[in-house]
């Protein structure tokens, strides 16, 4: 089987490379299947299969929907336009006479640089839509299957191979394919406005109609055409630059002049361009665009760039380490305050218990990422701290912090299996868990820019970041395990600890308290009432199997509370209210919408947006150092800047989909609209008067004007 070398290589090597690379493929494909120097091309590497939806009508367009799956994750195909090197699909059809297909559907394609060349490739299965235009009169019962030989190139980052796939198809076995639901939602929409482009000197400018409100995190756009005419084509691997002119968004792209004979580079520049226009990773539109004007104007729009990957790992332990002294750590505090105390034992005690802490902190850490890779691409909307949007999550949490409280206030204890007895490993295990659980929901300084990067990376480097909070989390407690230096500043163990651990009860049970206000906040009176009872008949159980005359059976008690906590799980959250009673504000916001921010901005007054949970620690002190001050809304007052306020502490896809635009993977976030002008994001931790010193540098609006104009589309609840 031919197999293509790929390699690092400079200057005029790179497109000596190129062009070899497209000479040797292309002559792979072309060699006769029966050629005795030549094996059979086949599709061992990215197997392709060729499923229609449902029959063809007479007359009509009937969907057929070739599916790419690759042999393993290494494997990736290509675009239209492959880009820097690669080869397009090449598709030759055998239809019935009349018949015609047209131009494949392409999902939007990924960018893929190695070696300082850009591929635009697919990642994982994939699947490209051909329409097939049935002509009126044809006999739709009575013909015979269709052919198809699809030449297409698989490649590694190291090696490509030309692959071949001979299909076939009986229109008359078709059936509906619930697939094609997924599959069409996967292809770029063709957008309904006619674009302009113009090539001036070496550069591709390309004005798009787009809408001023269309949010573009991570904006590329990927040109079918390779050749511009007179010797010009795309650079790939240089960075494209954008802007706004109100409702048209400009593209300009860099090109390479290539050496080539005089009779190509006098052919003139094409009289179409089609091409993708990529929002943010899977997401974008089609468009065509013809010769004509595009304005020079324009505000610059930021590009979102992923910084180097060590640079993303260093912060997520910067981020992970500070976690421990953030708001939304100080519930778990006793548990870490009591692995310090215990950590005063034996040098192998401590060990063990630094190392046991850091395996619950990363399993956690590595778990609940996974989880969230998995969901997002089974297309569900979520993002970092989804656990605590789901009621069974939070009612298992709230018993899990009851009988901790419980267990550290001495109404039971297991032998073999207590959070507060030295040398207890599977104790330090636990609390690592659930430190990493309860403690990662809101995102601090340093993380943001990891954990936004981790729902963009492939799965291997997203799991590398989540492991590298971890590490951060755990990182004080496994050094005081593993270096007696730090051991030696502790206190000696003794009787105090008994003491200790007892008042180390109190915020575990506060822990359990604000648990419960978030069932009331996120499902409603009954629920929380619910939750409530829940509570009190744990704590009973475990008080009472906890005595001494039950110490023949010390996990009774936990058993039956396991019991009970199952059987709250699979009904409570039936009882969960679709509207709950939202939060009140000094500041009077609009609920968050696409919609509403668009009017907002379009008042053209300031515009702050911020975006919080209730069970974001961090967000609600955010909220009550900055946010909820009276100075904050007479500066606002003043300088007519219009409020918005998304609320995710239940599941919204359309806030979901908002943050991660703008690279967050969780609450909270802070946005300030200039008039006019594109979002800037603000830091995590606001300071008292940093949204005053905002509103005081805006020019002066009456009060409230821009607020009242949103009044009438707010909605309510969440």
């Amino acid at each position: 089987m031919p197999v293509i070398e790929a390699r690092t290589m400079d200057g005029g090597a790179r497109r000596f490379a190129r062009a070899v690379l497209a000479l040797f493929a292309a002559l792979a494909l072309l060699m006769p299947a029966g050629a005795a120097a030549q094996p059979q091309i086949s599709d061992d590497n990215i197997r392709a299969e060729l499923i229609a939806d449902g029959g063809p009508t007479a007359g009509g367009e009937w969907m057929l929907a070739l599916h790419f799956v690759p042999r393993t994750d290494e494997w990736h195909g290509y675009w239209s336009n492959p880009g820097d090197a690669g080869l397009g699909m090449e598709l030759a059809w055998d239809l019935p006479r009349g018949w015609s297909a047209g131009e494949p559907l392409y999902p939007v394609p990924r960018r893929l640089v190695i070696g300082g060349l850009m591929n635009h490739v697919y990642e994982g299965a994939y699947t490209v839509l051909v329409p097939i235009r049935v002509p009126r009169g044809a006999d739709v019962e009575a013909i015979d299957p269709i052919g198809l030989v699809a030449d297409y190139l698989a490649c590694t980052d190291k090696l490509c191979v030309p692959q071949r796939a001979e299909l076939e198809l009986d229109p008359a076995a078709a059936e509906d394919d619930p697939r094609f639901v997924r599959w069409r939602a996967s292809i770029a929409p063709t957008l309904d406005s006619r674009a302009n482009f113009a090539i001036e000197d070496r550069l591709l400018r390309i004005g798009i109609p787009l809408p001023v409100d269309m949010d573009l995190s991570e904006p590329h756009l990927f040109v079918e055409e390779r050749e511009l005419g007179r010797g010009l084509r795309p650079a790939y691997a240089r960075q494209q630059t954008f802007f706004r002119e109100g409702d048209l968004l400009i593209a300009e792209i860099p090109l390479d002049q290539l050496n080539l004979p005089a009779e190509i580079v006098r052919e003139p520049a094409p009289t179409r361009l089609d091409g993708i226009l990529a929002f943010s990773r899977d997401v974008g539109v089609r468009f065509t665009a013809v010769p004509g004007a595009v304005p020079n104007a324009g505000n610059p729009v930021p590009v979102r760039e992923i910084p180097p990957f060590w640079i993303l790992v260093a912060g997520a332990i910067a981020g992970g380490l500070l976690l421990n002294i953030m708001p939304c750590v100080f519930p778990i505090l006793s548990l870490k305050a009591l692995s310090l105390a215990r950590a005063g034992g034996s040098q192998a005690e401590a060990r063990r218990e630094g190392l046991a802490y850091t395996a619950g902190v990363l399993i956690a850490c590595i778990g609940l990422g996974a989880l969230l890779l998995a969901l997002r691409s089974a297309g569900e909307a979520v993002g970092w701290a989804f656990q605590l949007q789901e009621p069974g999550v939070v009612i298992g949490l709230l018993a899990l912090a009851t009988a901790i409280a419980a267990n550290l206030a001495g109404l039971f204890d297991l032998p073999s299996f207590s959070l507060t007895r030295r040398g207890e490993p599977a104790g330090a295990f636990a609390t690592g868990v659930l430190a990493a659980f309860v403690a990662t929901p809101c995102t601090g300084p340093f993380m943001a820019a990891a954990l936004g990067a981790a729902l963009i990376l492939p799965p291997v480097e997203a799991l590398l970041l989540f492991a590298s909070l971890g590490f951060g989390l755990a990182l004080p407690f496994l050094a005081i395990g593993l270096i007696p230096a730090l051991r030696r500043l502790l206190p000696r163990p003794g009787p105090w600890m008994e003491t200790f651990r007892r008042i180390m009860s109190v915020p575990m049970a506060l822990t359990a308290a604000a648990l419960l206000w978030l069932c009331f906040r996120l499902g409603g009176t009954t629920f929380g009432w619910g939750a409530a009872a829940l509570a009190a008949v744990i704590v009973v159980i475990l008080a009472v199997l906890g005595r001494r005359r039950f110490a023949a059976r010390p996990w009774a008690g936990l058993l039956a509370a396991l019991l009970v906590t199952g059987a709250a799980i699979a009904f409570l959250p039936r009882v969960v209210s679709e509207e709950v009673e939202v939060a009140e504000s000094l500041l009077d916001p609009t609920p968050f919408s696409k919609s509403a921010l668009a009017d907002a901005r379009a008042t053209g007054r300031p515009v702050f947006v911020w975006f919080t949970a209730d069970w974001c620690v961090s967000c609600k002190v955010n909220e009550s150092v900055a946010i909820e001050r009276e100075a904050t809304r007479e500066a606002f007052q003043r300088a007519g800047v219009v409020t918005l306020r998304g609320d995710w502490t239940r599941r919204d896809p359309a806030i979901t989909e908002f943050l991660s635009n703008h690279g967050a993977a969780g609450v909270p976030l802070y946005l300030w609209y200039e008039p006019g002008e594109e979002g800037r994001q603000l830091p995590q931790v606001l300071g008292p008067d940093a949204l005053v010193t905002l509103a005081q540098a805006a020019p002066d609006h009456p009060a409230g004007a821009g607020q009242d104009k949103l009044r009438p589309d707010a909605g309510g609840g969440r």
